[in-house]
């Protein structure tokens, strides 16, 4: 991205960043889910997981690199130390890296996606 690109990144550029840092990093079903006009909080939830709780802290570390050079954004993050869910929050773009365990005890994606859409995995 040029630097005034960086500096306007749209959600659907962070988005983008998002999901081939992701891809790039080894990053497993991963899921986008489109919020606009469900919710104020975000425009894009990805979720996505590691196959140990060190990858889902280099996962979302990496990310969070990878926003701020490429997008301009500083994103935040939490639980990045235990590793078993990190969530990082770009403000129009939220992600969640789960180990596996954790992901299928929590399944936050059903609460998003209705059961008639279902959740087709983006960016195998």
């Amino acid at each position: 991205m040029t630097d005034a690109s960086r500096i306007n990144a749209t959600s659907d550029q962070i988005l983008a960043a998002v999901i081939e840092s992701l891809n790039e990093n080894k990053a497993e079903d991963i899921v986008q889910i489109d919020l606009r006009g469900k919710t104020s909080v975000c425009d894009h939830m990805v979720i996505c997981s590691g196959r140990s709780s060190r990858q889902v802290s280099a996962l979302a570390e990496k990310l969070v690199e990878v926003l701020k050079s490429d997008c301009g954004v500083y994103a935040k993050i939490e639980g990045k130390e235990t590793g078993d869910w990190v969530l990082i929050d770009s403000g129009d773009v939220v992600v969640h890296v789960f180990r596996p365990e954790v992901r299928e005890f929590y399944q936050l994606e059903k609460m998003w996606v209705p059961m008639s859409q279902g959740m087709a995995p983006k960016g195998d």
